[in-house]
């Protein structure tokens, strides 16, 4: 089977010269390939956990009696939300990665403890965390603030009325704001080219510039590639959303 797919591509170069799909009948090719999408799938699942629960922490903080505290967050939220995240990734790596620590595992070279890969999930996670925040944040606003008075007349205290009444409806109504901005976030990991991170973009772009007639093909397997992990992520916050929803509230 592996070589008849192999065996077809082949022969599909060799008739069409520009759509050389090399990465699925050369080796080493179909290696950098898998590799990408791996880097990616990896970046994309670590800065949307992190970033949700960057969001859910600040909007948190931002219900925080001191003033400092809540004047931090929105700080947090005014820098990441109003410069591009691309230069926030170039901020991160190129600025402070000059001040990071480095370790010398050979004796010889100084490796910093932070990579390439860690300086963009650290930069996406903040970047998408604040966005986050405001989506929590308006999300546990829109909860009446009746429901809350009837948890805490029961006797919940300020953080069981938090978490067992407020969050819980917080989130449902948050879920279709939320669902947007890690789709987006998703869609933004393609910026680690910029750092080297060899991700699905970064390991095509290798590709056809080894091999000039892949280009077309790189990029059409890049463009349907996004296409289904941003599919499977809005069909599976779709569904959660559709499970989570109460009759007559909110989403």
């Amino acid at each position: 089977m592996i070589e008849t797919i192999q065996f077809f591509f082949r022969d599909l170069a060799d008739i069409y010269p520009k759509w050389n799909f090399i990465f699925f009948y050369e080796p080493l090719q179909f290696n950098r390939l898998i590799t990408g999408l791996w880097v990616t799938l990896k970046l994309a699942v670590i800065c949307v956990i992190s970033s949700v629960v960057i969001g859910l922490a600040g909007a948190w903080f931002q219900r925080s009696p001191h003033k400092t505290v809540r004047h931090l967050v929105q700080g947090y939220i005014q820098f990441f939300r109003n410069t591009p995240p691309l230069v926030q990734l170039l901020f991160f790596y190129f600025a402070l990665g000059q001040f990071t620590p480095t370790y010398s595992p050979d004796g010889w070279l100084e490796v910093p403890i932070i990579s390439n890969v860690g300086w963009a999930i650290i930069s996406m996670s903040f970047f998408a965390g604040a966005f986050n925040v405001e989506i929590f944040r308006s999300g546990i606003e829109a909860v009446p603030l009746s429901t809350q008075e009837a948890a805490e007349a029961l006797g919940m205290s300020h953080f069981q009325t938090f978490i067992y009444i407020t969050f819980p409806l917080a989130f449902r109504v948050s879920l279709p704001a939320l669902n947007n901005n890690l789709v987006n976030l998703v869609k933004t990991t393609t910026q680690a080219l910029a750092i080297a991170v060899p991700e699905l973009l970064y390991q095509m772009v290798s590709i056809y510039n080894d091999y000039s007639t892949a280009q077309n093909a790189a990029m059409a397997v890049l463009f349907f590639t996004y296409i289904i992990l941003v599919g499977v992520l809005v069909f599976g916050m779709n569904r959660w959303e559709h499970q989570m929803r109460i009759p007559g509230y909110g989403s």
